[in-house]
């Protein structure tokens, strides 16, 4: 907590804003460390016990240990906003998001179900096209088209290759690039402190709608697993906001691909899945296609700025 501002500027609802692209870069880093263990835990964990359990269980722990930590700093002050039909907005789309993506966890190996989650980027910039009107040249249009060639690739939607899971790994990739295409200013306005505490008690009490649909009592032994895969994941979503918050996107963007490695290390090593070619190509040209359009819209904004001022 050192390197945020102060407790009194966070929550006053325009925090200050600092850029440290370094410590950015590391955070995000770190992220992606912790969401790629949390993503192997649930996978392991929704092979015994049912997906509402285990979304539950971890949105659940990840807001006992957010709270615990960001409360004594701020007070209930962090829950003044302005935004409160933004965060409903953003928590909605990726309970649904998370749900889908927990069933491809079950259904497909996990480097796969990661690549597909990052074509999100992609359908953030056609989600901004449609809806919000924005311009959209050839050459972005030319991107987007090679980043689901990309995903088509990973998915190997062949007769006999094609797996269900991916169709759910494709669906949380829609809703969380539509959310990101609406709400991707939230950041300017709203605290990683407030970000972070809004989406978990909005998550907590979705996915506490799903426990009717099944529970089975957890060991000792998933019990702590259940407990680790909560503070990994409110550990992740901390560092990746603050992440934001410290760097442009164009800055730290390329880094969160890093989950791939880790996913596809982890999917080895506890399950013995081997990534791959098609894998590895597809990721690398989903991976291109979002690298492209972030710096596309990074030198689009430096533009902007530059005109602006003159």
């Amino acid at each position: 907590m050192s390197e945020a501002v102060s407790p009194d500027r966070r929550v006053a609802g325009r925090p200050a804003r600092r850029e440290h692209v370094p410590l950015g870069i590391l955070y995000m880093m770190g992220a992606t460390i912790v969401f790629a263990a949390s993503s192997a835990t649930s996978k392991w964990l929704v092979a015994r016990y049912p997906i509402g359990e285990v979304l539950f269980t971890r949105t659940a722990v990840a807001l006992l240990s957010c709270a615990l930590f960001i409360l004594p700093y701020t007070g209930l002050a962090v829950f003044r906003t302005q935004r409160l039909r933004h965060h409903v907005m953003r928590s909605v789309s990726q309970g649904f998001s998370q749900t889908f993506l927990l069933i491809a966890f079950s259904l497909m190996p996990l480097a796969g179900a990661i690549a597909i989650n990052f074509s999100a980027p992609l359908f953030a910039t056609l989600v901004s096209a449609l809806l919000l009107k924005e311009a959209v040249g050839l050459v972005r249009w030319a991107a987007l088209l090679m980043g689901f060639v990309g995903v088509l690739i990973v998915t190997s939607p062949g007769a006999e290759t094609f797996q269900i899971g991916a169709l759910f790994a494709l669906a949380n990739a829609v809703l969380y690039g539509s959310v990101t295409a609406a709400v991707r200013g939230m950041t300017a306005t709203e605290s990683a402190e407030t970000l972070t505490l809004y989406q978990l008690v909005l998550l907590t009490a979705f996915f506490t709608l799903l426990l009717p649909l099944g529970w089975i009592s957890p060991t000792p032994i998933d019990a702590a697993w259940m407990i680790f895969n909560g503070i990994s994941n409110a550990v992740g979503q901390y560092w990746w906001t603050r992440a934001l918050h410290l760097a442009p996107a164009s800055a730290i963007s390329p880094f969160y691909y890093l989950s791939l490695i880790w996913a596809s290390i982890l999917g080895f090593a506890i399950w013995g899945e081997l990534p791959t070619i098609s894998l590895g190509i597809g990721s690398t040209v989903v991976v291109a296609s979002g690298l492209f359009l972030v710096w596309r819209e990074s030198n689009a904004r430096q533009a902007a700025t530059c005109a602006a001022r003159e």
